[in-house]
């Protein structure tokens, strides 16, 4: 054995302690000794933490016989590399020092004191000994006894001492072995000196013991090759229950490299059903186990199974037998390699025999105490952890090259030996275990035996037999009786289905057979009973107080309302984000964009009481109201029940008809929310349509539901485990868990409360510091064990709750004082049923209010629970005690019933004026003194109130232990805590896997930013704690799931909120939200749920008045005690080596099974995500689970694509949180049917004076005349209103009304899309699949590129374009030939007209919005053919390409990459006039006109998102509706004389109407955004290409002096929709030397000539434009604010600022200008003067006395020809520090600009 185990063992007593031990095994049949294990071992958990691994695989301390002479398997071996610069030489050490015998016989040898020299052998020294010193204490004697364990030597060549292990000693003396280093094996012979002093060989070391010596060496070596490895378990096993599991996690540091195996076969199915024969067993290679029990020493309930060979026939009373499969399921599970070891190569790795699996179950079985029930789950993972350690090595090899020296094989364990090793592990617990293995030629002659010797009565102290049959030449047969009562019932009772169990007790119920129990159990107190019909009833009033003391009532129910909580914000935001993932992946599996409403319906189980409990919660969250599907002031539950479904036989035609529905509005989402999912997951093939299962599968996985795409399922639960196997449905990235709430004690959520769940409950059994909230109670296992062996046909639970109700029983005529000599009573009764009872009556009779406790009696069988309530309802009568408390009956099939004294009750303290009303959920029964008999199979998600004070679990049944089962029962506690109650220095308990691991933080389970933003302004009060208790105290408002929220927006609604006021709590917390403080419901709604749960939204006691004796007041922040079987306590208290909970490694659920024994342990550091993946990996469902045919449906990839999974903690508020994620989904849908759109009213019109009166009479008529009226030049659009007014006569200044110290936001209205809208790429619905390039018909980003050739004189050169042209959109182009070279894009003519096309080429410009853009126009067009084309600059060709890649696309040149939208618009135009002149002359040349080609195009901007007209029918005046954009173009298009227009557009929407000239129907003045251009007529006015800003202001002015007609169209009018990203607007002013934008004054834009200043890398025309906007105060002085001398601004307009007047003129000849007559100019601007510009123009214009010139120009070279071509300095003083350039480095080409003053 060695000490490999450092820091683990008592190394000082461990050779002494194991040796003692085999050998009192030997020499004793009586004596039981101490384990050995127990007395080993200190800390089970440090079995792997060594580095160093196992001794098996590096020490030389086994006592094991080597291959010849024993049948010890041998271990493979790979030597450590030596270190580096040492002798490798054989027979010398490593220091090179030599050790051969013939070499060192002379030489004088140092021994110390103690030890002796011994011969070596090593393999390659045949013939001579390598000599060293040994530690005699590790040698035989010369009868081969009292050799300890382990090693000590000496090396007499190099004189190093202390070698511990022999594995190191063998390296230190190069012994090159190629299997383990065994001292048996190579400690060979004694050497002694002879007479001449020359060290010789003596006599061989003896290894083997006396008498019986073969069997002692065999102990010796299974005991430590198998079960010492495995002793940690044993360990466990004997300490706790049942054994427990180790190492659950991740392997430790011997493990590394090593991950989880996929099994290549799955486990046999056990549904815990006895097998119909047993002629399946014959084949079957493992042993299994025969079960059986004495009655009174002879009556026979038998239990059995049967496994390696033929299972003999029984004859006989064989009902009496049982024969179970889950030992044959274990060991064939654990013989089955994972794929991974079972696939490489001749890889030594093999799986436990068939023998040693045996000897390990006789190994487990004596381990087992008295009381304790075999589990099958301990003993499959004692086979794991022995196989893993018995191949550790291999294991970390299996990866690596294997060689001979390195390819070793162990020797299994043979048949002869086995009976002997389990002898002797059977002897070491006297009778417990007895192995029949002798003279045993056949099962059948050992069952006889068996049976034989158990009528005789020779087994009555034996609880197992074992039987191994083992003939040469055959394979080796066993089975295993079990013959202990206890454990025999136990095992019996697990073989039924739940559903089977309780048919069983109703039938022993039915047929009479309990009555001998209940007769008996009414014995016990014969003459107690008798007093009950003597004893005289005293009044209510006698019993309790006055009704008059309410006048002082301890607690009052006041309103108070109540909000979501931030946590459960966040789940339903993580919900809502789940779904738009959907929404947004590739698979087009949900087209969010396409619904505009959202309906649900919600599936409970089927329980009366949580149908109405879910009813309620809807209701009163105000979901309803907020998805329109009730009225506002709708008061009725009536409408609600329509959204919520039982899953019975009604919900068929519920779930029919949501399907049709679904079909039929395909506009509308639906969700169905199948709530508390683990509770039917049967398959519907496979359950009977009777019994109520399958209908799950049955409706929700129908192909009609999963082939809709506008249903989406939610899977709602606390338990998901089942719903998490290899063929789930649930995507793992559609799950969703619920949050950790704190970390390290830091409250995330700022919820100010902790969940106190079942890991807390565990904490607190641990604590030792006061009596635990979760308990067993001794005395009534005592006398529940003691009936159990008296009856021992009843089934258990039968037994359990007649004691339990006797107890009850005696403890209420012992609580009463009803009874004379009461205090007798207190034997028939236990210690915690009389303080239950005491609680539940002294509660009620000294609270002036009544208030009480309600205890939870949880009794499965619903038989049962009837005979309950009846037995307890009969003793509570006859004590005259109905008006004390109340018993319920809760059958889930049945609505809650309660007497109407307690109705009027609870009426009363909920002040509910209604006098039908009646509490429907067991949230209402809040401070009702009560017991609560909670019946069914398992709990179907009732939520019970917080004035629960006992939950008696005592009768439930420990046979079905999975994992669901465990934490559904233990959730029924579940609490809420105030996370300020905390103790200081006593960081409460953190969270194991049980609940999920919900208080587990990691960045896949919470998310930490979604908290943090949902808490409001609310205040928060800090209520310290009323009392001092040894856990977290739970706050007053204390809720748990489902919970009750206040839930809308607009005018939400939640619930009454009575509260329990207590004089130390100042004000009641107060839940944060961002929404506003709801409205109060009318009186008939002022009934809300008392509520446990930790939602918001539940009722929450508040105390007015400081009356100390309501003890419901004083326990609301104690969470309830629960009282469990002994059995099961003890199974979950017990914990692995991790410090993980047992029952966390139990099977997840009964309709699922393990896909692999090889399989790793849970780990305690894992979370939700985690544990999710484990199961998947790890579980596979059984044939009766719903997702076992999910594999056989041809899905590539088995998920749901629209099915999501919400799992959190029991009670914990998740019922909360999906209804508030229904409202939040339903506020997202009318989000993406609305848009921020720009609605402002136009500016300037104040001084406007209309002189229209009528309106739209004749709209084309006004057209045909539109040249008589006056241009007007105030520009209207309010984003200008920060650029420099446009002066005409007659107009007076604005006053501005801006502040300058002040960002004022522009403002929008939200919108709802109308059918006729433009989309970004965000909106993929079918019918635009289409257009946007997913016609099948095209590949998509099938297109081709098309170099344009293009020559125009203000581009001084040719220059070179680019279209991008799809496949599907090459019959608007002309080619040379087809593939060839563009030529022109084809225009239609001007006669021609067809309803469904537009004519029009619709331009639009675009940067940096690719995806927000709007150039869907597909709904805006309704269908019409049009040709829309996309300008983009150069380097954003590729992404816009991508984006939209079934649009044609006019690519800019490079040149113009940093240009503005001036230049977009300017290269538009004149390519179009280009085109134009391109299709007249192929119009020519085909013989058609030339005039008649149509000359328009469409400017439109890319935010430009729906259109409007104007109604003329409307009774109360004109108004807007919404139209398409193909109607607004046909109806401009259609216009008569349009081509005599240059320009025309449409107005701006706004919400405010129309105004000023918008009146009439059409209007000249300046347009933007949406312009229908006339290329032709506007052949000579170009826009400016350098512009950045007010380029259409400056185009428009100028197109107007041209004498060119511009007319706006107000009968229509276009919304622009807020768009923040990109844009011609956004340009970043940035320094040369860095990317990075840097903070720059305008006053830095420009500087001196030739001066040393920052460089801007940014174009020096936006540099110029932005200086002028912001310096113009500066540089022309007396033009500030002064509106009546004006900026003479000559052929352009510029900004100059909000404050400043520009007055624009034309030079041109024949051109349109206003009367300046009389005007005098503040100031002159002179930009890109032209040969137009003489000094002759000049001198038309009067200017102030020291008005101020500024002359741009490209260069200083032309800026000096202009001042001078122009005569300026006649009148025009200049200075030489006036000139100025751009702060533009000179490669960039920046402007010069010369200021002056007027003479």
């Amino acid at each position: 054995m060695g000490n490999s185990y450092a820091g683990q063992l008592r190394t000082t007593r461990f050779e002494e302690v194991l040796h003692n031990s085999i050998e009192a095994s030997l020499r004793s049949n009586t004596v039981v000794p101490r384990p050995v294990f127990s007395q080993l071992y200190l800390e089970s958990e440090q079995l792997l933490a060594h580095d160093g691994g196992f001794s098996r695989t590096e020490n030389d301390d086994e006592d094991d016989e080597d291959g010849s002479e024993s049948n010890s398997p041998p271990i493979p071996y790979q030597m450590k590399p030596p270190p580096e610069g040492c002798c490798t030489t054989d027979g010398l050490c490593q220091a090179g020092r030599d050790l051969r015998l013939s070499s060192l016989a002379s030489d004088p040898l140092d021994v110390p004191p103690g030890f002796m020299l011994v011969g070596v052998k090593s393999p390659f020294l045949p013939e001579n000994l390598l000599v060293c010193a040994v530690d005699r204490r590790f040698l035989p004697d010369e009868r081969g006894h009292n050799a300890l364990l382990g090693f000590s030597g000496n090396c007499v060549g190099c004189g190093e001492k202390g070698f511990r292990y022999f594995t190191e000693f063998s390296n230190h003396i190069n012994l090159k072995l190629s299997t383990q280093p065994k001292k048996q094996k190579h400690l060979k012979y004694h050497l002694y000196r002879n007479n001449q002093g020359v060290l010789v060989k003596g006599a061989p070391i003896c290894w083997r013991g006396y008498g019986r010596r073969c069997l002692h060496v065999l102990m010796h070596t299974y005991l430590a090759t198998k079960l010492v490895l495995s002793s940690d378990i044993l360990y466990d096993v004997h300490f706790y229950p049942a054994g427990t599991h180790t190492n659950s996690g991740p392997p430790k540091k011997r493990h590394k490299g090593w991950s989880p195996e996929s099994s290549a076969n799955s486990l046999p199915e056990s549904t815990g059903k006895t097998p119909p024969s047993s002629s399946v067993l014959t084949t079957l290679s493992v042993p299994s186990v025969i079960t059986t029990g004495a009655r009174s020493g002879r009556d026979i309930y038998r239990q059995k199974t049967c496994g390696h060979g033929p299972l003999p026939q029984l004859t006989g009373n064989v009902s009496e037998v049982l024969v179970s499969s889950l030992l044959q399921s274990c060991y064939l599970s654990s013989q089955t390699l994972p794929r991974v070891y079972q696939h490489y190569g001749p890889s030594p790795i093999q799986p436990l025999s068939t023998e040693m699996q045996i000897l390990l179950t006789v190994y487990y079985l004596v381990q087992l105490g008295p009381d304790q029930v075999p589990l099958i789950e301990d003993l499959e993972q004692i086979f794991m952890r022995s196989w893993r350690e018995s191949h550790l090595s291999e294991i970390r090899q299996y990866q690596q090259p294997q060689t001979p020296a390195t390819q070793g094989s162990h020797q299994p364990l043979t048949p002869s030996q086995l009976p002997w090793l389990a002898q002797l592990a059977a002897s070491s617990c006297g009778e417990g275990v007895v192995v029949l293995g002798e003279h045993i030629g056949s099962l059948a002659q050992g069952i006889q035996q068996t049976f034989s010797r158990l009528m005789e009565g020779r087994l009555d102290n034996t609880n197992y037999v074992v039987i191994i049959v083992t003939v040469p030449g055959q394979e080796t047969q066993c089975c295993v009786v079990v013959t202990g009562k206890h454990q025999c019932r136990a095992l019996a009772e697990s073989m039924f289905s739940p559903n089977e169990g309780l048919k069983e007790i109703n039938h022993q119920l039915s047929t009479g057979v309990a009555q001998e129990l209940i007769h008996y159990c009414n014995s016990l107190g014969q003459g107690v009973y008798d007093c009950l019909f003597v004893c005289t009833c005293t009044s209510v009033s006698a019993l309790r107080p006055e009704q008059s003391l309410c006048a002082c009532m301890c607690t009052e129910y006041s309103v108070e309302w109540r909000e979501v909580r931030p946590i459960q914000l966040a789940v339903a935001r993580k919900l809502l984000s789940h779904v738009c993932a959907i929404a947004d992946s590739s698979t087009q599996n949900l087209d969010l964009g396409s619904f505009d409403r959202v309906s649900f319906l919600i599936l409970v189980p089927p329980s009366e009481v949580t149908f109405q409990q879910t009813v309620r919660h809807l209701w009163s969250s105000g979901v309803l109201q907020e998805l329109g599907s009730l009225d506002q002031d709708c008061v009725s539950q009536r409408e609600a029940e329509r959204y919520v479904v039982k899953m019975d036989q009604c919900a068929h035609a519920r779930i029919d008809s949501l399907i049709q529905e679904a079909y039929s509005n395909s506009y509308t989402l639906y969700i169905l929310v199948h709530d508390h999912a683990h509770c039917d997951i049967n398959s519907a093939s496979c359950s009977s349509s009777d019994s109520g299962l399958g209908l799950v599968d049955q409706l929700l996985n129908s192909r009609q539901v999963r082939d809709a795409p506008n249903i989406l399922i939610l899977h709602v639960t606390s338990f998901p485990f089942a719903l998490q196997t290899q063929y789930t449905r649930i995507s793992p990235y559609n799950e969703i868990h619920w949050p950790s709430a704190f970390s390290n004690d830091v409250d995330l959520y700022h919820e100010r409360t902790r969940y106190f769940g079942v890991s807390e409950l565990l904490e607190s059994t641990r604590s030792g510091s006061s009596l635990p909230l979760m308990r067993y109670d001794s005395s009534f296992e005592s006398m529940a064990s003691a009936l159990e062996e008296r009856f021992p046909k009843l089934h258990s639970a039968v037994i359990r709750t007649t004691v339990l109700i006797q107890h009850y029983c005696v403890a209420l005529m012992a609580a009463s004082g009803r009874i004379n000599g009461s205090q007798n009573l207190h034997k028939h009764s236990s210690v915690e049923t009389l303080e239950i009872v005491q609680s539940l009556l002294n509660a009620a009779q000294l609270c002036p209010a009544h208030h009480g406790h309600m205890v939870l009696l949880r009794i499965p069988s619903l038989a049962l629970a009837a005979w309950a309530h009846r037995r307890l309802s009969r003793v509570r009568r006859q004590l005259g005690l109905e008006e004390s408390f109340e018993i319920i009956l809760g059958n889930p099939n049945q609505a809650l019933n309660i007497g109407q004294s307690f109705t009027d009750q609870i009426k009363t303290w909920l002040k509910i004026q209604d006098a039908d009303w009646v509490p429907q959920s067991y949230l209402e029964l809040e401070a009702l003194p009560c017991i609560l008999i909670l019946s069914g199979a398992e709990p179907l998600g009732e939520s019970l109130p917080r004035s629960l004070k006992y939950c008696d679990l005592r009768v439930i049944n420990c046979s079905y232990l999975q994992r669901t089962t465990l934490e559904q029962e233990l959730g029924l506690a579940a609490y809420l805590v105030r996370a300020e109650s905390r103790p200081p220095h006593n960081p409460g308990p953190g969270s194991d896997l049980l609940e999920s691991d919900a208080e587990k933080l990691s960045s896949t389970d919470n998310e930490e930013e979604e908290g943090q933003e949902n808490a409001s302004s609310s205040s928060h009060a800090q209520t310290p704690p009323s009392q001092s208790f040894p856990y977290p105290q739970p706050p007053l408002h204390h809720q748990t799931q489902p919970p009750v929220q206040s839930y809308s927006q607009a005018q939400p609604t939640s619930q009454l909120q009575p509260q329990p006021h207590i004089q130390s709590q100042n004000q009641p917390l107060s839940q944060t939200n961002s929404y506003p403080q709801p409205q109060p419901l009318p009186p008939a709604q002022s009934h809300r749920q008392h509520s446990k749960s930790t939602s918001s939204g539940s009722l929450s006691p508040r105390a007015s008045s400081p009356h100390l004796s309501c003890s419901w007041a004083r326990g609301v922040s104690r969470p309830p005690s629960v009282l469990l079987p002994r059995a099961l306590y003890e199974i979950i208290t017990a914990s692995d080596s991790s410090g993980l909970p047992r029952c966390t490694s139990f099977l997840p659920h009964m309709s699922v099974a393990w896909a692999s024994s090889f399989r790793p342990l849970l780990s305690k550091m894992m979370t939700c995500t985690e544990q999710s993946l484990y199961y998947r990996q790890w579980t596979i469902p059984r044939s009766y689970h719903m997702d076992s045919s999910n594999r056989t449906e041809g899905r590539s990839d088995n998920f749901h694509p629209r099915r999501l999974l919400l799992s959190g903690p029991p009670q914990v508020g998740k019922t909360g949180a999906y209804l508030h994620f229904l409202g939040i989904l339903s506020r997202m849908l009318i989000r993406l049917m609305e848009v921020d759109i720009y609605d402002e009213e136009d500016i300037n019109y104040s001084q406007y004076i209309c002189c229209s009166s009528c309106y739209y009479s004749d709209a084309f008529h006004i057209f045909l005349q539109l040249f008589t009226i006056p241009f007007d030049y105030t520009i209207h659009d309010p984003k200008y209103d920060d650029i420099s007014s446009v002066y005409s006569p007659g107009y007076k200044s604005r006053t501005p009304v801006r502040q300058e110290d002040v960002y004022l936001r522009r403002r929008t209205s939200r919108i709802k899309l109308s059918k006729y809208a433009a989309y970004n790429t965000y909106h993929h619905c079918e019918q635009c699949h289409q257009y946007l390039g997913f016609n099948p018909r095209y590949q998509m980003y099938e297109s081709t590129l098309h170099a344009f050739t293009f020559t125009h004189l203000l581009l001084g050169e040719e220059i070179q374009l680019y279209f991008i042209i799809p496949k599907s959109k090459e019959h608007y182009f002309s080619f040379s030939q087809p593939g060839g070279q563009l030529e022109s894009m084809r225009l239609p003519l001007t006669s021609d007209w067809s309803p469904d096309c537009i004519k029009s080429p619709i331009f639009t410009p675009t940067t940096g919005r690719h995806e927000h853009g709007l150039f869907n126009l597909y709904h805006a067009m309704d269908g019409a053919s049009h040709l829309h084309i996309l300008v983009v600059k150069e380097y954003e060709m590729a992404v816009y390409k991508k984006y939209w890649p079934n649009h044609i696309m006019l690519v800019l040149p490079t040149v113009f990459n940093g240009a503005g939208i001036g230049a977009a618009h300017f290269l538009i135009k004149e390519l179009s006039y280009h085109n134009l002149e391109l299709e007249r002359s192929r119009r020519v040349e085909g013989g058609g006109p030339a005039g008649d080609v149509w000359p328009f195009i469409i400017l439109a901007d890319d935010s430009c998102v729906m259109w409007n007209a104007v109604d003329l029918d409307a009774r109360n005046g004109p108004v807007e509706h919404a139209v398409s954009l193909k109607q607004v173009l046909q109806h401009m298009e259609a216009c008569p004389d349009l081509a005599h227009y240059g320009l025309c557009g449409i107005r701006k929407w706004s919400s405010r109407g129309l105004t000023g000239r918008e009146r009439e129907p059409f209007s000249r003045g300046h347009l933007h955004d949406f312009l229908l251009l006339n290329v032709d007529r506007s052949q000579n006015i170009q826009y400016d290409q350098n512009r950045f800003t007010c380029h259409d202001v400056d185009f428009t002015l100028r197109l107007h002096s041209a004498g060119l007609l511009i007319c706006r169209f107000n009968s229509f009018s276009v919304m622009k929709k807020q768009i923040a990203i990109g844009g011609y607007r956004t340009f970043i002013i940035k320094t040369k030397m860095t990317d990075v934008p840097t903070s720059v004054g305008p006053s830095q834009y420009v500087c001196a000539p030739d001066s040393k200043h920052l460089f801007l890398a940014t174009p020096a025309q936006l540099l110029l434009e932005k200086y002028l906007q912001h310096t113009s105060q500066k540089l022309f002085p007396l033009s500030t604010k002064n509106y009546t001398h004006p900026v003479l601004s000559v052929d352009c307009y510029l900004n100059l600022g909000h404050e400043v007047t520009v007055c624009f003129v034309s030079s041109r000849p024949h051109s349109v200008n206003i009367s300046t007559t009389g005007l005098l100019f503040s100031g002159l601007l002179l930009c890109f003067a032209d040969s137009f510009v003489t000094p002759g123009f000049l001198k038309k214009f009067s200017f102030l006395k020291g008005a101020t010139l500024c002359v741009i120009s490209a260069d200083r070279s032309s800026l000096r020809q202009t001042v001078g071509r122009l005569e300026l300095e006649e009148e025009w003083r200049f200075r030489l520090s006036d000139e100025f350039q751009t702060a533009n480095a000179k490669e960039d080409r920046p402007l010069f600009f010369l200021t002056g003053k007027h003479i």
